[in-house]
């Protein structure tokens, strides 16, 4: 098999297990753990919220290890850290331990998800990196479908601790494998080397990067908010519990439907273009989601459009970058681009639960609708200066 298709091979199920035991752990532990530990939910999605201040703050220094090592020994740390992360939180019983155990997970999941996995292709494949990015995305996609219902089951028979450490034996026996079958990353060339094996191409425009991280941050909001609340939010709604899972397990079938289409009928479709179209399903997905309240079909409009826009964005996000400024240096560029989007990604969490408070489930619509629109503003406008020469 070659290195590309070993690559896809390994990255995809890494990706579905990783987003499934760390990132979305929250969704469906985040009220058995209140309930639990007898504290607030702002205090228990606080620890989610801490967990993306810290992806933020390493973020640039994993990029850079991963361009100066390769992903398969960074990724592998991120298998091993992230068992250690659950494992804590299972024993948390003060707030110490539980804020521990998220700064532990917060390390993991930059070691491990989207970011690294984008950059561990780039790193072997340099500008062939494009397809395989939204190749492994397909099965990632799935993580929430997967592991929300499979979480849900297990909190019924273990408990929300005994979760925690069945979400911890999965990272040693599933993901440590996975990683280690990554292909070993080329041996780094020189700078002029690499300068020069990759097309030339016009400068980007000043403020692309701008966009490009405001766009990332807003994506990001939107993103840690539909996991930590999709749930949550759609029972606010009217909605039963187990038709409010159901309903919110959608979201990964639309993003892989729409990652898959992406796959398929996208190879010649430009980056700018894919984010336009991802841009455009957000806000259509929060207003279905504010109509769910008075037809349960609108609830699976809202989980399906809203994961296609999330899943297309995902793609955008490793795939936009390479176009505009190349693969060389790439892990350490698109670290600090993104870093910004895992500090706003942090808030999301506590605003949408402070809104949902104060205002009920249709003032968290709206703030998510504001946020989705924001995407579509900021990629409008680098789809256009991405077009125009660079100013100096």
């Amino acid at each position: 098999m070659s290195a590309r298709g070993r690559a896809v091979a390994v990255l995809g199920p890494s990706q579905l297990v990783c987003w499934g035991i760390s990132y979305y752990l929250i969704g469906i532990l985040g009220e058995p753990m209140a309930q639990d530990l007898g504290w607030s939910r702002t205090v228990v999605y606080g620890g989610f919220s801490w967990a993306l201040l810290v992806m933020g703050v390493v973020s640039a220094a994993v990029g850079r290890a991963i361009d100066r090592h390769g992903g398969r020994p960074v990724m592998l740390v991120g298998s091993l850290t992230t068992a250690l992360g659950c494992l804590v939180l299972a024993t948390a019983h003060h707030w110490g331990v539980f804020f521990l155990a998220w700064t532990v997970l917060g390390i993991a999941m930059r070691l491990t998800l989207y970011d690294a996995a984008f950059a561990t292709l780039t790193r072997i494949l340099g500008q062939e990196a494009r397809r395989p990015i939204s190749q492994i995305t397909l099965l990632g996609g799935l993580a929430s479908t997967v592991f929300w219902p499979l979480g849900m089951l297990f909190a019924d028979w273990w408990g929300w601790r005994g979760t925690a450490v069945a979400y911890a034996g999965i990272a040693l026996l599933v993901t440590v494998p996975l990683h280690w079958l990554i292909p070993r990353a080329p041996r780094n060339a020189s700078p002029a080397e690499a300068i020069s094996a990759e097309p030339t191409r016009p400068a980007p425009h000043r403020f692309v990067g701008l966009l490009f991280a405001i766009m990332v941050a807003l994506i990001g909001f939107l993103a840690s908010a539909m996991s930590a609340h999709m749930v949550s939010l759609l029972i606010g709604l009217g909605l039963a519990t187990s038709v409010a899972v159901g309903l919110a397990a959608l979201r990964g079938v639309g993003q892989t439907s729409a990652r898959l289409a992406e796959v398929l009928f996208g190879a010649r479709l430009h980056p700018a273009v894919l984010g336009i179209l991802a841009a455009v399903c957000l806000p259509l997905g929060m207003v279905a989601g504010g109509l769910s309240a008075w037809w349960t079909g609108f609830g699976a409009i809202f989980a399906l459009i809203y994961g296609a826009g999330n899943g297309l964005a995902t793609i955008v996000r490793g795939a936009l970058p390479l176009f505009l400024f190349g693969a060389s240096g790439y892990g350490a560029r698109v670290g600090r681009l993104v870093a910004p989007s895992f500090v706003v990604a942090a808030a999301a969490p506590a605003v949408l639960a402070q809104a949902m408070e104060t205002g009920g489930p249709m003032a968290g619509i709206l703030v998510a609708l504001a946020a989705a629109l924001g995407v579509l503003a900021a990629m409008l406008g680098l789809a256009w200066l991405a077009r125009r020469p660079a100013t100096r």
